[in-house]
């Protein structure tokens, strides 16, 4: 297993600890490259993301951690970018595409908030329908390269953050899974991967990564491929869990990023 992580987040945005923190114990971990992310700015809200001059401190503050500890990690200054999001990726070295909201009649409502917030998005909006309002999230992530124009895809199926054991739906129901795959189909062609995420995993959400495993199953069949990220917003989070899943990732995955200077 590459010891490689290009997903986590900081007290820039959402996350606990720095930015060096967080490059240390990476360092203190032995990892081989690190990828330090802020989430891209959302006007409509602003409760999770950077502003645009916290971005910009952000890429000042990961100049100078390349500079001091580049000789004992790889060092990448990576942007998590929203498909509504209102920023460019001006000075990152890559980015992850993702989506985090639904957006209906010009209003923009989270699924990864909490479970009360998907539920009263669910029955305002889809009727209680809750595999109508995952087939609205899969229609919106389809798009999330072709407007992003991302280099890694950030957990595809966010939409069942809160859905351990069928919680709200099931994953198997035909709707979803078609649904679901459409989706799929569409991203594939765009050679981009997909991201083995372990967040809701080391929070307490679920007891596996995103994507769930059918959807795994149709992106290995379409000829997709993976790379692990913990999306940690902690340091002690961290390539958590990348033991149990060490035979997923593909090495092509990270090639692109990793020949970056």
């Amino acid at each position: 297993m590459r010891k490689i992580d290009l997903h986590m987040h900081t007290c820039f945005c959402d996350g606990k600890d720095t930015p060096e923190e967080m490059i240390l114990s990476a360092i203190a971990k032995g990892m081989e490259a690190v990828g330090v992310c802020i989430h891209s700015h959302t006007a409509f809200d602003e409760s999770y993301c950077a502003s645009p001059e916290g971005i910009r401190e952000f890429l000042g503050q990961m100049k100078r951690l390349k500079k001091t500890y580049g000789e004992k990690i790889r060092i990448f200054a990576g942007l998590e970018q929203d498909l509504y999001s209102d920023t460019g990726p001006e000075g990152f070295d890559y980015l992850i595409g993702s989506v985090h909201y639904l957006k209906i009649c010009e209003n923009y409502y989270p699924v990864d908030h909490s479970a009360e917030v998907l539920g009263r998005i669910a029955e305002d909006h889809f009727g209680g329908d809750w595999i109508g309002l995952a087939r609205a999230y899969f229609e919106e992530t389809s798009s999330v390269l072709e407007v992003t124009g991302a280099d890694l895809i950030g957990h595809l199926d966010l939409v069942t953050k809160f859905n351990e054991g069928n919680r709200f739906f099931d994953e198997t129901d035909p709707g979803y899974l078609e649904a679901a795959e459409k989706c799929i189909d569409a991203l594939i062609p765009c050679g981009k991967p997909f991201e083995i995420n372990t967040g809701a995993m080391s929070r307490g959400y679920r007891t596996s990564p995103y994507p769930g495993s059918a959807l795994c199953s149709r992106i290995i069949e379409k000829g997709g491929i993976f790379l692990l990220s913990s999306d940690a917003h902690k340091k002690e989070d961290l390539m958590y869990g990348f033991d149990r899943y060490a035979s997923i990732p593909d090495d092509r995955a990270y090639d692109s990023i990793m020949k970056r200077k």
